[in-house]
């Protein structure tokens, strides 16, 4: 059974080096694909002979640099991608956790869930994040007759055989709106599994219009309208969040 650990980046200079030194702690065949970082980053990468490095020369999205890592595992015969952030909000030390339920061979999706089994050691995610998710989430249960807890969490394990049924292109943060639906027209077997809920910068942001909380979530409707073919929510049939720009992931 071989198991890709993918990495999406971006300007992550202050993490990558110690997110990559954990990681290798749990295991050694290491993507990182690199979105257009300019802060240093790409000469970091550029040095470590340990890992694979994918390069993007302009910044493609979040979306982007998790469709690359599926294709890098499926050309290159591995079994298994297990994705996760740089920005030491996924715990590396949970890695095994999802080489243990790779090994049962009863799941095409394993998804980390930070609201699966809430601990006093979770840190309080912004407001507008948990709504945003906790709507979203809600979402996918009612409409695609789903049992999720937490439909962002980027921790995650995919079979690559079985990834090879979607089609894929959302290029950004909407990436998840795209994925479930398609997993679930495809019959994957799906599972969570609890990972912390870690926000340690909350200054970290989307970027763009996504900074402000409504239009995010409108964007998230859109995708998710567009994949399904018919409107099943509209934005005027949710409350909307203030608008905040606190942290980059739902």
């Amino acid at each position: 059974m071989r198991v890709l650990i993918a990495i999406p980046v971006f300007n992550e200079r202050k993490y990558v080096e110690p997110v990559l030194a954990d990681i290798r702690k749990f295991h050694s065949e290491i993507l990182v694909i690199d979105d257009g970082s300019t802060d240093g980053t790409a000469e970091l990468l550029a040095a470590d002979r340990d890992i694979q490095v994918l390069r993007h020369p302009r910044n493609l999205g979040y979306g982007a640099s998790l469709i690359d890592a599926f294709s890098y595992a499926d050309w290159n015969n591995y079994d298994w991608v297990i994705t996760i952030d740089c920005d030491e909000q996924h715990e590396p030390t949970r890695i095994p956790d999802f080489l243990k339920e790779i090994r049962t061979d009863r799941w095409d999706l394993i998804s980390g869930s930070r609201y699966l089994q809430p601990s006093q050691d979770d840190d309080l995610p912004p407001g507008d994040r948990r709504t945003i998710n906790a709507t979203i989430t809600t979402m996918l249960n009612e409409s695609l007759h789903m049992n999720l807890t937490d439909a962002f969490c980027g921790f995650k394990a995919h079979r690559v055989s079985a990834m090879r049924k979607l089609k894929l292109t959302e290029a950004g943060y909407a990436f998840p709106l795209q994925l479930w639906p398609q997993a679930v027209r495809a019959g994957f077997r799906i599972t969570e599994i609890p990972v912390r809920l870690i926000y340690k910068d909350r200054s970290r942001s989307f970027g763009g219009v996504l900074d402000d909380a409504g239009r995010r979530l409108r964007h998230y409707l859109d995708v998710f309208n567009r994949e399904i073919a018919e409107p099943v929510v509209q934005a005027a049939d949710v409350v909307e969040p203030a608008a905040s720009t606190s942290c980059c992931c739902s």
